[in-house]
């Protein structure tokens, strides 16, 4: 097997395990969610990956201040990954797994609407048409009308928007930033906000409930950290797809902690969204779509506050490594 091949296998296989161990960092959030409010989880795990994500930034040698060159988009992603984890640590405690990666996984199709007025992409009838049939699909999850649309669901729906957003800003900007700027301003943002209102709705924590947000910052940082490698190893069009990977962990970790099984609407609304998904995704790969390929180059794995997600840790690695 030449170098080439083998590398593209480890960073699918890295890839497979990135979106494996996000997954079980969304089980630990869950079983919290039952007990506690997401802002309290939010707070510590957020405060917990600080040193975590300290030590990675001492790789970076950039000699230069933490002022951002681009305040207000900084600010207005800033605010979008705030608004991202709590909606999305929200989402996961009061909605079936398989009904929250649903909604998450419209974050794709979102990203391609938004690189419209920000980053002046243009979208093609056939790309329209993926992201209508995306939407379609979400619309087939909720089943409105039949259903009872709950705060989770605007939840979700919320994570998956606001996700979007900070990950287009990121293409706009990741040039210009430092990977620090755009890793710590969300993060003490999240401090800071769920700091404040922590008081209003703070539960004393056993240990063995104190264990699992440690977990929740643990595995959001080793995930992080799989899925740069990953993308440094594999073609984006490759590594990408296997967010999709996380529906198998839902139905699997549904079935075995919360009893959860996939109903039929759901099942069918998440193929089409997937459907729609890995259209978009090859369709870029295969310069279908702009230079600026907003999909490939923003990881759709949405920024739940624990641990930077994978978009804004990849603006130096991008340099680097030309993914």
């Amino acid at each position: 097997m030449s170098s080439a091949p083998s590398s593209s296998l480890s960073g699918l296989l890295l890839g497979l395990a990135a979106f494996g161990v996000f997954a079980t960092h969304d089980i630990a959030v869950k079983a919290l969610g039952g007990s506690y409010a997401p802002f309290q989880i939010v707070f510590f795990s957020v405060l917990l990956g600080f040193p975590l994500v300290t030590v990675m930034l001492l790789r970076d040698a950039t000699t230069a201040n933490l002022r951002p060159n681009r305040p207000w988009w900084s600010g207005l992603r800033t605010a979008a990954v705030v608004i991202t984890g709590i909606s999305a640590f929200y989402a996961f405690s009061v909605l079936p797994l398989a009904q929250t990666y649903a909604l998450l996984f419209a974050t794709p199709l979102i990203i391609t609407l938004l690189a419209v007025p920000i980053l002046g992409e243009t979208v093609g009838w056939r790309r329209g048409m993926a992201v209508i049939v995306g939407l379609v699909g979400v619309l087939v999850v909720l089943q409105p009308g039949a259903t009872d649309f709950t705060l989770g669901h605007v939840a979700g729906l919320t994570a998956a928007g606001a996700g979007a957003l900070a990950s287009v800003i990121v293409r706009k900007i990741g040039r210009e930033e430092r990977s620090a700027v755009l890793m710590l301003y969300p993060m003490v943002a999240n401090v800071v906000v769920m700091g404040a209102l922590l008081p209003f709705f703070y539960k004393p924590m056993p240990l063995q409930d104190f264990g699992l947000v440690v977990l929740v910052a643990v595995f959001g940082f080793v995930a992080t950290l799989c899925l740069i490698g990953a993308y440094r190893r594999a073609d984006a069009a490759l590594v990408a797809p296997m967010q999709y990977s996380q529906i198998i962990w839902a139905a699997v970790y549904g079935w075995l902690f919360f009893d959860e099984a996939i109903n039929a609407s759901t099942l069918l609304g998440v193929g089409i969204i997937i459907a729609s998904g890995l259209y978009i995704v090859l369709r870029e790969a295969r310069g279908g779509g702009s230079a600026t390929t907003p999909v490939l180059r923003t990881r759709s794995r949405p920024e739940t506050g624990t641990a930077p997600r994978v978009s804004p840790m990849l603006t130096e690695a991008e340099k680097d490594a030309s993914l």
